[in-house]
């Protein structure tokens, strides 16, 4: 079997794939790339037994058909240098004898029996349908991933829930500190529906979904899920159980409303942060006409720093504090030149939001304060 095809397009495919394979797996073979040549197509599978991503290429040239593994590192390695050319790809099928010819040179090795490699199980008939655009599901992904969890005790924190209502689809996540909700209302279904995407493959989609508005389909059941888009598709296992009922969190009565420039802040705890306690990482803001004091100590060090910045705010003046890292998140993960902080007092949750939303969507983040010792 021979396969003629481009050296920089199988390098970047196999770039993408190889971001799916476990430094330690389960099974020796999952270690490959599974590559199979049929009508003029070239299918390159790659797994973690969990999670498989399976993509498309077309061939400038075919003789032949048919399935061989090849180690990622080996194959990876081989492509990675190469300039842009026609790249030949020649395989004994009996001794798996692999050649690969370039302009200037031809690297020898060995592939692996493909009849190891686990078959790739497509979703069954009957399963919810989701269609939206690329870029408006990698936006989402990418406000909303940072706030998942770690929890060995509550798996399903460890995922983004997709909640699918008539209203709208809302992407949550949160690790009990910080929230993030992410509403899209032109995405709508009549029957509610949801599921509990894993973080490998919603950073795996966040990191190669296009940022255009070329159609994503997703196929969920109770358990698995299966997202199209251009020529590559991804399997993966949902996470199963109960999402908690994220709304009753979110207060809905915050009177005191504070706009800030999001990078003037941004650029305030990044500076003052340093000086924090590394144990608790408080940040302490102190807020009042105008203005914000942004200020952090470590009393074992005897280190502390202090910023005052300016605001627009006309509510009562409080101290409140914050987990440094989580309010540096929230607001690197919003893209709005201003933002709005709702609060109500320093013992209930704060409300962060853009100044101005982006089309059809409602973002909101919501971080918890942390206790002062005055």
């Amino acid at each position: 079997m021979r396969i003629t095809l481009s050296s920089s397009a199988l390098s970047s495919r196999l770039g993408i794939l190889s971001k799916v394979i476990n430094s330690k797996n389960s099974m020796p073979i999952l270690e490959c790339f599974l590559f199979e040549v049929s009508n003029m197509q070239l299918t390159i599978t790659a797994s973690d037994s969990e999670n498989v991503l399976q993509t498309n290429m077309p061939l400038d040239y075919a003789e032949g058909e048919g399935k061989f593994a090849v180690n990622n590192r080996t194959i990876l390695d081989a492509v990675k240098e190469l300039p842009e050319q026609p790249l030949t790809i020649d395989v004994e099928t009996s001794s798996l004898a692999i050649k690969v010819i370039y302009q200037n040179g031809i690297y020898n090795f060995t592939a692996q029996n493909a009849d190891e490699y686990p078959i790739v199980q497509r979703m069954p008939e009957g399963t919810t349908n989701l269609t939206l655009p690329s870029g408006v599901l990698a936006d989402s992904i990418t406000r909303t991933l940072f706030a998942t969890a770690q929890e060995e005790l509550r798996p399903v924190m460890n995922g983004i829930y997709f909640d699918l209502s008539p209203e709208a689809l809302a992407l949550v996540a949160s690790d009990g500190h910080k929230l993030v909700r992410d509403k899209n209302f032109k995405i709508q279904t009549e029957q509610p529906r949801s599921f509990i995407l894993p973080k490998k493959p919603a950073t795996l989609l966040k990191n190669i979904l296009a940022k255009d508005d070329s159609d994503v389909i997703i196929r969920f059941d109770d358990r698995n899920a299966e997202i199209i888009f251009t020529d590559t598709v991804l399997s993966c296992r949902l996470i199963e159980g109960r999402y908690p009922n994220y709304n009753s969190v979110i207060p809905q009565d915050n009177p005191y409303q504070l706009n800030i420039d999001r990078k003037m802040l941004l650029g305030a705890l990044r500076r003052v942060l340093p000086f924090a306690s590394e144990s608790s990482q408080l940040i302490r803001l102190h807020i009042e006409n105008g203005k914000i004091e942004v200020s952090s100590e470590d009393i074992d060090f005897s280190t502390s720093a202090k910023e005052e910045i300016t605001c627009d705010y006309a509510g009562k003046s409080m101290n409140i504090g914050f987990k440094g890292p989580s309010l540096t998140e929230i607001l690197n993960n919003l893209s709005s030149d201003e933002v709005t902080l709702e609060l109500a007092d320093p013992s209930r949750p704060c409300l962060i939001l853009p100044a101005e939303q982006p089309d059809s969507e409602d973002v909101l983040m919501l971080i918890m304060p942390m206790l002062l010792n005055d």
